[in-house]
């Protein structure tokens, strides 16, 4: 989870630097060229926040997770990450098992 929010943070980063370059290389500001993630301040004083030209609030993504939880949707990658795990594990303390078992005589 950690490598996959560092790699969205640094292709969201990426992004701003891209249209900077643009910005730089046109010589003026463009509307139509938005950042990848903006920061506003509205009239009330909350943050509004932007990805990709797409409001988000915190009402928004409690909504989704709540969504998500009621869902209970079944995650095919998750699942398969927990069996090869649990494989993994079964195998590793097999062959542990048998080397010890090599050490102390016992077959």
């Amino acid at each position: 989870m950690l490598i996959a929010a560092l790699m969205f943070v640094s292709v969201l980063f990426g992004m701003e630097q891209a249209n900077g370059g643009i910005q730089k290389m046109k010589g003026y500001s463009d509307d139509q060229f938005k950042g990848a993630f903006t920061l506003q301040e509205s009239g009330k004083g909350e943050l509004e926040a932007s990805i990709l030209g797409n409001d988000v609030s915190s009402h928004d993504l409690e909504q989704k997770k709540k969504e998500l939880e009621e869902m209970k949707a079944f995650n095919f990658f998750s699942s398969l990450g927990k069996n090869l795990a649990n494989a993994l594990s079964h195998i590793t303390e097999t062959i542990i098992q048998m080397i010890t078992g090599l050490f102390t005589g016992d077959n």
